[in-house]
């Protein structure tokens, strides 16, 4: 059988040894956006982080039925609070969050760290907390919108871009 030269790439990433990626969504209030992401986190290898409080319970049917039947193979890790997981962020690797109040476009974000990216994103309805805007000012990326028309991204659907971006620049740098 022929092999598809659409796939020759997504073959060549997933044997090359790549330090971890990790997604954080800091007080998600939409179950279907943390289902999506929990796919895309699946998909790209990613770990993902939720930290309570959450909008919804994870028990709810919704969650598992975004994620479909991989929701159980998702690599989830619930904190209680930001300031927990704040303290073993270092451990875990180079902070990058995002935000519609970024300064710096995704694209000057150098995700292809050696630690490892660790991606960081605000609710749907209040973005990340006001501190972590003065505290990571440095380390705060956006995606760009061209339109006027357009507040923001979903939640999930930008967790896609930047989970992609990573594997994207990984692929250029030879990582």
């Amino acid at each position: 059988m022929k092999q598809d030269s659409r796939y020759t790439s997504l073959v060549l990433v997933r044997n090359v040894e790549m330090p971890d990626t990790h997604v954080v969504l800091v007080h998600p209030e939409i179950h279907w956006n943390v289902g999506n992401a929990g796919r895309s986190c699946l998909a790209t290898g990613a770990k993902l982080h939720l930290i309570e409080p959450l909008g919804f319970s994870l028990d709810e049917r919704q969650v598992r039925r975004a994620g479909l039947d991989y929701w159980k193979h998702v690599d989830l890790q619930v904190w209680p609070d930001w300031n927990t997981f704040e303290q073993q962020l270092p451990q875990l690797g180079d902070a990058f969050f995002f935000s519609t109040k970024a300064k710096q476009p995704l694209w000057d974000a150098p995700l292809h760290t050696k630690r490892g990216p660790v991606l960081i994103f605000g609710s749907e309805g209040k973005g990340l907390p006001a501190e972590l805007y003065d505290r990571y000012r440095e380390r705060l990326f956006g995606m760009p919108i061209l339109s006027p028309e357009v507040r923001s991204l979903n939640l999930s659907t930008s967790v896609g871009i930047v989970l992609y971006e990573v594997l994207r620049q990984r692929k250029v740098s030879g990582s």
